[in-house]
């Protein structure tokens, strides 16, 4: 930084870093200058960070109680988080080790985790990777009165309004000339990201549910998972489904043939899937991928959770029937259709995070 202000002849007045980067405060401090970190999960996962401690002691008590915890037939993992603000939808089943754990827990991740909930607060303000006109009044207020200034600015991964889909000869993996030949919202879109990955078993369960269900499907799986696939899948479903080492995933989801979307509800691909209109099978994988997965099937109604949270031959077949051809799946298409509606408009010049862009870029200019 000492080369960059002697290069550049000015004084650095604010770090602005990722909210995990807890270091930073006290760099901040030294230098006497604003620290700004950057939330890009959740704001409800950003609460229960905020709450780890009333969580812990919660959960950690209800555990201790007779019976195991168990009370009306309900295990303390499965019992609602009524103890914060707005995270009443939520079971404890749903947030991670770590927040579960609070300080008790020595890894030295779940360290970082703890000592990110109790720095994040000194914060000269907290920027959010979000729309707030999405979120919960709840926790939209009790965030607020944590810190001293929170800025929903919305999702630097989405442009808004969706531009048109480009020419599909124009896509080099193939996608989306394939997907021109599918009927409307017939096709199974499936991904797990870059950096999640559900079990070998299951795998299998996926791939065995895709055929014996004859939906076409468009798999964005690695090459090195492929040998994962039962013998022969590859061959037999050549002319059901396509599988890609990588696809264009918001050009795919855009695509009018897609009409479901299989992932692990990661928080940007969430709300690809929203923009593009697609409601959603959810397997959640890790970190705040739980949390999301309720949001989508329990509080905004557009997806649905596999059985039992893990893939089954008979759960996944189920999830398909459910989606693609039951009311209930049409019912998530009108639903996440309106949440677009929200979204486009959130995005908008009348926006609040329009908004608070120009606000907190006064104030990092200051």
């Amino acid at each position: 930084m000492d080369m960059a202000v002697a290069e550049f002849g000015r004084n650095i007045s604010c770090l602005l870093t990722d909210a995990f980067s807890v270091f930073a405060c006290e760099m901040a401090q030294n230098m006497h200058v604003k620290w700004v970190p950057f939330w890009v999960p959740a704001p409800y996962c950003l609460s229960a960070h905020i709450y780890t401690d009333i969580i812990h002691k919660t959960y950690a008590n209800a555990c201790g109680n007779g019976n195991g915890g168990v009370v009306g037939g309900l295990k303390p993992i499965d019992k609602t988080l009524d103890v914060t603000p707005g995270l009443s939808t939520m079971r404890f089943c749903d947030l991670s080790d770590e927040v579960l754990q609070g300080d008790s827990n020595s890894s030295l991740f779940s360290q970082t985790l703890y000592r990110m909930s109790k720095v994040l607060p000194q914060a000269s303000a907290i920027v959010m990777n979000s729309f707030q006109e999405m979120n919960s009044t709840f926790i939209t207020n009790d965030l607020k009165s944590k810190f001293q200034d929170v800025f929903s600015v919305g999702f630097l991964t989405l442009t808004l309004p969706p531009p048109p889909l480009p020419p599909s000869h124009s896509d080099t993996t193939g996608c989306l000339p394939w997907l021109d030949k599918q009927k409307p919202t017939t096709v199974a879109y499936i991904s797990f990201g870059t950096v999640a990955a559900v079990p070998p078993n299951e795998f299998v369960a996926l791939a065995e549910a895709l055929e014996a269900s004859g939906v076409p499907f468009l798999w964005s799986l690695r090459d090195n998972f492929k040998q994962i696939l039962p013998n022969g899948f590859v061959q037999r479903t050549s002319l059901q489904g396509k599988i890609v080492p990588w696809a264009p995933q918001s050009h795919v989801l855009a695509h009018s043939a897609v009409g479901v979307y299989v992932t692990h509800c990661g928080y940007n691909s969430v709300f690809e899937s929203i923009v593009g209109e697609v409601p959603m099978i959810c397997r959640p994988i890790l970190g705040d991928n739980m949390m999301n997965g309720r949001m989508v099937e329990a509080v905004w109604g557009i997806g649905v959770r596999v059985e039992g949270v893990v893939f089954t031959k008979n759960g996944m077949l189920k999830s398909l029937e459910l989606v693609l051809r039951h009311e209930q799946g049409r019912r998530m298409g009108e639903k996440i259709k309106e949440l677009k509606e929200v979204v486009v408009k959130a995005a908008g010049s009348n926006g609040i995070a329009s908004k608070d862009f120009k606000t907190f870029v006064e104030l990092i200019s200051k």
